[in-house]
């Protein structure tokens, strides 16, 4: 994080001239929604004001929110020593700095600038400054006349002579103020003068009046007049009597202004109440709605912040976090029926070959344990539980755990009239038609075509909140595995497992998932009757699926089992129903 200034309350964290904190900026992770998760942003802060900005070379377009400081809880978590909330009513914001001291920076600056920015604060305190109160002046004169001011009969009208009688009152308290300035003046001159006469006084001798009319000490102790006391209209030529006047009329006059505004108010209050009533019954029926709308959201479980997120200390519990797969899941149910397959060429026999890249013995090695492991029969093994039987198909699962992670292996056997091994592994391998058929992708890329039968794919799946999102790297390699003897079936195979590759690391935005997957199809053919040729009535495709999966996250063991046995049948019927409907009417290739 990048700070423009630092705050740490001290005095030179307040601007000399405007009294306020200087500013502070830098980039912070915000949390934005459930399907974005943690962004960076430029979040400025200024003036007791909390700002954000998409990054800090989009602060001349203005930016994306602000939050008022001065009614702010900040919050550091509990668990994430980075993460801190911030939240004013109802609205929150969950943030995170790169560090816990940039986390404890951010928050010593943002409540300096709490401190410091309201009202009635030291700081604020020196902004403000006071005014003459003359409550008590109005007051001794609340009975005078005011027959002399003409009353208006509009509140906006009586505010305006307001402001008038302000102004002129304001100057009448100058003139006077020069006055009494003046007065305090000139008795200081006369008590020095006088002090300085009587002291030569008593140093001389006894006298009679002297002259310019002063007071002098005769024999028997009594005073004679020495000066003439000041004249007030001597002082500047002010007339004190008619200032007085005048300031008791303009007192009167606002006193009379503000007895007739109240008048007016009076006379709006049943309409002001009649208002309230309106305003309080909309209010009440926008809080029915509100709790009504937080019920339904409880109930669908939408929960939207951080805390709801995937993980150990996650708010939500295991029964809510179900739900809210679930209910994902069937939204995806319902885009995957509006799905139009799109058009894609026929399969060639191109994948006969071994390939000479750099992976040729590592999918090789998995080829093989593959074909040693995957085509057991699990029937005697009690490892494997038979957790699904539809029809043809069985889905078997051997329940793993690894550091509370799970690590389930599954087993899927099923037959499929109408298609061969080789049509059934080409759909599953070709990336040119996997959106036709896979909906829980969101988005993938051949990151590196490593031969005309194998390639490295990088692909994210969707969301299926509250469970983080995730990605995956792996190497797809398609194989016909050769015949040992001139009874075993056509065999084809597809095994899909993880790779690390420089163009395609991990990053903070997805989970990383580890894979280990193979579809391995045999074709089976019946006889014709008499002189006629195979068809696909005569064509049976045995497919064994099996898949090693590492979450790469924590997430309940129950959700995570009975998301695995509502999916694999589904997509297994998905994809099967689409082969066949690709390869209709087409001929057939072994």
């Amino acid at each position: 994080m990048s700070e423009k200034s630092s705050s740490s309350g001290s005095d030179e964290d307040v601007d000399p001239e405007s009294g306020q904190p200087v500013e502070f900026g830098g980039v912070l992770s915000k949390w934005t929604n459930y399907i974005h998760g943690w962004q960076d942003r430029w979040v400025v802060l200024k003036n007791n004001t909390l700002s954000y900005y998409k990054s800090e070379d989009d602060r001349e377009y203005g930016c994306r929110g602000s939050l008022c400081l001065s009614k702010a809880v900040i919050t550091p978590h509990e668990f994430d020593e980075c993460r801190f909330d911030i939240s004013v009513n109802d609205s929150v914001w969950y943030l995170r700095a790169e560090d816990p001291e940039q986390r404890l920076q951010w928050i010593e600056s943002i409540e300096f600038h709490k401190a410091e920015s309201g009202y009635g604060s030291e700081t604020s305190l020196r902004r403000h400054g006071s005014m003459l109160s003359l409550t008590s002046a109005a007051s001794a004169l609340s009975s005078a006349s005011t027959s002399s001011f003409k009353k208006g009969h509009r509140l906006r009208e009586k505010l305006a002579e307001m402001e008038t009688f302000r102004d002129i009152l304001c100057r009448q308290v100058d003139t006077l103020q020069k006055y009494f300035d003046n007065c305090a003046d000139t008795v200081s001159k006369d008590e020095f003068q006088r002090d300085r006469e009587v002291e030569e006084d008593e140093d001389d001798f006894p006298s009679s009046t002297r002259p310019n009319g002063e007071y002098n000490h005769n024999n028997n102790g009594s005073k004679e007049k020495l000066f003439s006391p000041a004249s007030p209209k001597s002082m500047n030529g002010i007339d004190f009597k008619g200032e007085a006047i005048t300031f008791k009329a303009t007192t009167a006059g606002i006193l009379s202004t503000l007895s007739h505004c109240i008048e007016l108010m009076v006379k709006r209050e049943d309409s002001w109440q009649k208002r309230l009533e309106r305003e309080l019954e909309k209010r009440r029926r926008v809080e029915d709605a509100y709790k009504s709308a937080v019920y339904e959201l409880k109930k669908k479980t939408h929960y939207g912040g951080p805390d709801y997120e995937e993980g150990p200390n996650s708010l939500i519990n295991e029964d809510e976090f179900f739900d809210a797969v679930e209910a994902a899941l069937d939204r995806q149910d319902k885009i995957e029926e509006q799905l139009i397959p799109r058009l894609s060429v026929s399969p060639g026999d191109v994948y006969s070959t071994i390939g000479t890249h750099r992976f040729a013995s590592k999918v090789e090695e998995m080829v093989q344990k593959h074909m040693t492991y995957s085509l057991q029969d699990v029937g005697g093994d009690a490892n494997w539980q038979l957790v699904i039987e539809e029809g043809e198909m069985k889905v078997y699962r051997r329940e793993v755990e690894e550091n509370g992670i799970v690590l389930d292996p599954l087993k899927a056997t099923h037959a499929v009239k109408g298609v061969t091994g080789h049509e059934v592994c080409h759909y599953f391998w070709d990336t040119a038609v996997r959106m036709d058929w896979e909906t829980t992708i969101e988005n993938f890329n051949v990151v590196e075509t490593l031969s005309d039968t194998a390639i490295i794919v990088y692909q994210t799946h969707k969301r299926v909140w509250p469970a983080s999102q995730r990605d995956v790297l792996y190497l797809s390699a398609i194989r016909k595995i050769l015949a040992t003897n001139e009874n075993d079936p056509d065999t084809w195979l597809v095994c899909n497992f993880s790779v690390d590759h420089d163009n395609a690391q991990p990053t903070n935005r997805c989970v990383r998932a580890k894979i280990n997957v193979a579809m391995i199809c045999q074709t089976l053919v019946s006889p014709p009757e008499g002189d006629k040729e195979i068809n696909r009535d005569n064509i049976l495709c045995k497919i064994t699926y099996v898949a090693n999966v590492n979450p790469g996250g924590w997430a309940p063991a129950s959700v995570l089992r009975a998301v695995a046995k509502r999916e694999y049948p589904k997509f297994l019927k998905r994809f099967t129903s689409y082969v066949q409907d690709k390869t209709a009417g087409k001929p057939i290739l072994f």
